[in-house]
Order: C-alpha cells, then sequence, then structure tokens
C-alpha cells in the first residue's frame, strides 16, 4: 500500500514537472517570436530598410506610391538620422568612395520656365522613372536681389518658390544641382547696357571678358546670391560652355601676347578663379562645367591649372549617331590632365531643331543607347569614375533665340530614355514600365504617347493637335477650288467676287474658325495651369497666331464681299 502511494506520488512530480517545461521553456518562444518578426518585417532586407510594418492598406498600393508615403510617415528622429546617413554615402556627392552615379534631369529655364505646382506633380514622376536629381539652370528665373535685380525675369521664381522646389526635390530624392553661367552664355546678362563695357565682344552679349574690371565681381556676387539660396548643394554646375570670340577683345589679346597665345590658359584662368571662389563660400561642395572648351586644350595646361581638385567635366553630345570613340578620347584626355571624375550629358528634348515643336522620342533615345555603350566601357578607366549623366531639356537654344518644346511634350521621350539608361536598352521591359508610368501606349514609329494621362498630358496633346492639324487644316481650305478661283489676294484687295461662289465655302470657313477658336481657349487654360502669360504668349505668336489670323481675316473679308452683291470693283482711275 505504501509502495503504491510512492509511486503515484513519483509519478505525480514527474507530470508536474513535465508541464513546467512545455509551459515555461524559452527556446520555444523564443523560435515563436522569431518567425513572428521575420514575417512582420519580411526578413533582413525589409529590416534593414526600417520600413515600417505592413498592413492590408500597403499591401494593396501601388509599390511606387508605398516607398512615397511610408518616407512621409517616418519619425522626424529618425528621419534626420537617416538624411545624416546618406549625406555620408549618396551617390555622386563629393563622397569618393561611393562609386554609384547619378541621373540628373535637367530643367533649362531660359524659355517656358514651369510654375512650381507643376514641378510638385512631375517631381514624383521623375523619381518613380529613375531619376535622382536636378539640374537647375536658373538664367533670369532666379530672383536677384540689390543691383543684379535687373538680371531676373518680370515672372522669376521667388524665394519662396526656390524653397517649395528644394523641399521637393528632397521630398523625392532627388539631389538639386544648380547652374549658373560664368563665362559664355551670358547673353541674360550681357545684354543689359549696365553690362556692356564687360563684353568679350564688344557688339554681341554671348561672352564675358574675364579680364574686363568687374567681370569677376559680378560673377561672384551672382554665385553669392545663389549660393545662399542653396548652402545644401552638394554639386555646383558652373556652365563655361560655347564661350563664343573668347580672345577677342582688348584685354585678351593683350594678355594673349603676353602668355604664347594660350587660350586655353585665359579660359582655365578665369573657370579655376571662379571655381575656388565657389569653394570658399562652402568647403566641400563639388563643381561641374561643360567639357567643350576643354577638348581643344592640353591635358598638361589643364593639370597645370589646378581645376582638377575642385571641378568635374561635363561631356556633351545630343546627337543619334554619336561617336563613341571619339568620347572615348576624351575621357582619356580627362584622365591623364588628372580629373577624379566625369560626368555625361544626353538630351532628352531641345536638342533636334532649333525651333522644334514635336520631340522626335527615336532621335533621343538613339542618342541615349550610344551613351550606355559608353557608361558601360567605364571599367576601363582607372583612375577616373563615372559620376553621372545629365539628361538635358534644352528651352532654347540661347536666350535670344525660339523655344524648343514645351516640357509636356518631352515627358515621354524623358521616360524612354531614363528607362534605357535603367535597362540598357529600351526592350519589353523597359516599353512596359515607362508606359505604366505616363499611363499611355508608346508607339516609336508614330513619334507619340497615345491616350497619355501623365502631369501636362493635356497640354501634351493639344499640342500634338496643333502641330498635326492647324497649319494643315487652314492651307486645306486656301488650296481649295473656289477660294483659290473667286477668292483671291485681288479678289479681296478690290472688294470684287461673286457672292454665289463664296457660298460654296463660307460657311465651311466659319465653321473652321469657330472650332479653332474653342479649342485654343481650352488650350490657353491648360497652359496657364503651368506655364507664367509670356510663355503663352510667346507659343502662340511662334505656332498659332498666323493661321488663326488668317482665318479670321478671311471670314471678315467674305461676310464683307458679299454683303456687296457681286457689284463692280472699284475702277482706280476715278479716285484721282
Amino acid at each position: 500500500m505504501n509502495n503504491q502511494k510512492f509511486i503515484r506520488l513519483l509519478i505525480g512530480c514527474l507530470v508536474i514537472v513535465a508541464m513546467m517545461k512545455y509551459f515555461f521553456s524559452p527556446s520555444s518562444n523564443k523560435d515563436t517570436s522569431h518567425k513572428t518578426h521575420q514575417i512582420i518585417q519580411g526578413g533582413k532586407f525589409w529590416a534593414s530598410q526600417r520600413v515600417p510594418q505592413p498592413n492590408l492598406v500597403h499591401i494593396q498600393q501601388d509599390p511606387v506610391k508605398k516607398e512615397h508615403k511610408d518616407n512621409t510617415e517616418v519619425q522626424p528622429e529618425k528621419k534626420e538620422k537617416i538624411q545624416s546617413n546618406q549625406e555620408e554615402s549618396e551617390p555622386g556627392i563629393p563622397d569618393d568612395t561611393h562609386t554609384d552615379s547619378l541621373k540628373i534631369v535637367h530643367l533649362d529655364l531660359k524659355g517656358a520656365a514651369p510654375k512650381v505646382k507643376y514641378l510638385e506633380q512631375i517631381f514624383p514622376l521623375l523619381s518613380s522613372l529613375g531619376a535622382n536629381g536636378i539640374l537647375l539652370e536658373y538664367e533670369d528665373m532666379f530672383p536677384y536681389e540689390g543691383e543684379l535685380s535687373i538680371l531676373k525675369s518680370s515672372f522669376a521664381y521667388s524665394p519662396e518658390d526656390i524653397e517649395e522646389m528644394k523641399s521637393l526635390a528632397k521630398r523625392h530624392t532627388l539631389e538639386l544641382i544648380p547652374l549658373v553661367q560664368v563665362f559664355g552664355h551670358m547673353e541674360f546678362v550681357l545684354k543689359h547696357e549696365k553690362y556692356f563695357k564687360l563684353r568679350e565682344v564688344e557688339t554681341f552679349p554671348n561672352s564675358l571678358n574675364s579680364l574686363a574690371p568687374g567681370s569677376l565681381d559680378l560673377v561672384q556676387d551672382m554665385l553669392t546670391q545663389v549660393m545662399k539660396k542653396h548652402p545644401e548643394a552638394k554639386w555646383f554646375h558652373i556652365g563655361a560652355d560655347e564661350v563664343r570670340g573668347l580672345g577677342e577683345s582688348d584685354d585678351s589679346k593683350r594678355w594673349l601676347e603676353a602668355n604664347n597665345k594660350d587660350t586655353g590658359k585665359l579660359f582655365l584662368n578665369h573657370v579655376t578663379s571662379v571655381g575656388r571662389f565657389i569653394t570658399k563660400l562652402n568647403q566641400g561642395i563639388k563643381l561641374i562645367l561643360w567639357d567643350d572648351m576643354l577638348r581643344k586644350v592640353s591635358s598638361d595646361t589643364i593639370k597645370e591649372s589646378g581645376l582638377r581638385d575642385i571641378a568635374s567635366p561635363m561631356i556633351w553630345n545630343y546627337i543619334p549617331n554619336m561617336d563613341v570613340k571619339e568620347i572615348g578620347s576624351y575621357i582619356q584626355k580627362y584622365e591623364q590632365a588628372g580629373f577624379k571624375g566625369v560626368w555625361f550629358a544626353s538630351a532628352f528634348k531641345g536638342a533636334s531643331g532649333i525651333d522644334q515643336r514635336w520631340t522626335p522620342i527615336n532621335h533621343h533615345l538613339k542618342n541615349h543607347l550610344q551613351w550606355q555603350k559608353v557608361i558601360e566601357s567605364m571599367p576601363q578607366y582607372k583612375s577616373v569614375r563615372f559620376q553621372g549623366i545629365a539628361l538635358t531639356g534644352w528651352q532654347r537654344y540661347e536666350h535670344h533665340t525660339v523655344l524648343c518644346e514645351l516640357l509636356p511634350v518631352a515627358i515621354p521621350s524623358l521616360a524612354v530614355c531614363l528607362q534605357t539608361l535603367k535597362y540598357g536598352s529600351f526592350d519589353a521591359k523597359a516599353q512596359k514600365e515607362a508606359q505604366r508610368f505616363l499611363g499611355c501606349q508608346v508607339e516609336l514609329s508614330k513619334n507619340e504617347c497615345k491616350g497619355a494621362s501623365f502631369p501636362g498630358s493635356d497640354v501634351y496633346e493639344m499640342v500634338q493637335k496643333v502641330h498635326n492639324n492647324l497649319e494643315s487644316s487652314v492651307k486645306k481650305i486656301t488650296e481649295s477650288y473656289h477660294v483659290k478661283g473667286s477668292f483671291s489676294k485681288y479678289h479681296r484687295k478690290h472688294n470684287f467676287a461673286n457672292p454665289r461662289n463664296l457660298a460654296f465655302f463660307k460657311n465651311e470657313l466659319k465653321k473652321l474658325m469657330d472650332e479653332w477658336d474653342s479649342f485654343l481657349l481650352t488650350f490657353r487654360q491648360s497652359m496657364v495651369a503651368i506655364f507664367y502669360p509670356n510663355t503663352l504668349e510667346e507659343w502662340m505668336e511662334e505656332n498659332v497666331n498666323e493661321h488663326i489670323e488668317r482665318l479670321h481675316e478671311m471670314v471678315v473679308d467674305v461676310e464683307r464681299i458679299i454683303k456687296l452683291n457681286g457689284q463692280p470693283k472699284e475702277d482706280p482711275s476715278k479716285k484721282r
């Protein structure tokens, strides 16, 4: 009996111990917790990205939109820390230990500068398409102050606009790089009588006489004002391309006589001096300049100037059949000159015709396919690295020339070019992604984006209609049988025509005029939502007014002459 009790007690103790091990085992809880954590965080990759725990709303969202939303939801303390980390390792910045490159979209503000509210719509699209920077060529759109206020356009951005642009760029992870011309293409400065004395060629406003008293002070004042608005800038572009007439001023001729006629050194002295001034304003900033003026300068002369220590050349070429070997020779030369990095510049618009109205996508696609070959060749250069590529979008060839394609018109081209750089070619995958972001069917053979829904697509489609139909529709009616035969310039001048013949086309003419008038009313509304009034006025004058005014004049004349009931033309001799 006692043995049975002892056995029962022993069994009871064993059961209690087993239950305690089962319920209180640390390994069981740890394993379960770890697995749950992995499911919530998505493993080590997502955990390292500090992505918030997903919920059903996030799962249903487009991944690009989700990324932007997640960025805005990060707590301020954490966001500050992430930004600090980015400053240490962000691609293309002065940290030479990083090997990634930037894809910069160039906004040329010397014409048709978009309103900030349009940039608010466009910046997230650019980021989604693969861009990670903006090259902002201010020209006369910067709000210069004091003595320099004469330089700014009447529609120049305000200081508040610039702060908003900086905020938008930061929000969408776009490196903002200011561009201010300091030598060539200074027409927007030198057109003013106040600065005539600083011209390299007295009768032309293109280039600065770098040796004239006051020239360096002018440039430094401009740079100081822009730098104050961009103290956080990691890169600064000083332009310096196409210095027309360099060496033609009396000052330059005297200098050249004393310095072995070395025009290259004359150029380098100025840009190096400007560069050193900027690096004193902002220690650690890196400079970029267009490379064309360096192409004929020896690598030894470049090396001696010290430019290599403060700047990187941006090699530019915008043609479809770009010579890759020629670009390679420039890279090799700049490597020999001691530059640690090089930039490239392609074009997505504004480089296929001085008055181009409709962007030829294939033209720019071919240019980027050639640049892709150059990018792929970069590993062969051991001491110089590829820092990034600027996809230029020229709005004018220079300050005094006509507008090229409007920005919304070139968005499909930009999307195609960015995706080409992302995938190495414009294959089916690249095309599918471009179409997803644009909301349209890209048809390269027809040079159009059919059914577009990107920001500004209404302007895109209306410009397409003007481009394809306005001039042709007016030409069609003016060359019709009865207009040519009974409503010539002579008939209209002398108020002499048969009302029966005019009746054959009068209603059609009036209908065409009314349709275009109605269409253009909507077009104007869409344009002023994106651009300032001066852009609308100029674009209409260059592309529309001639044809619309012709229609209106014809309608007025046909109504007047019909009322004369076919009476004889006036006899000039009776007026004497």
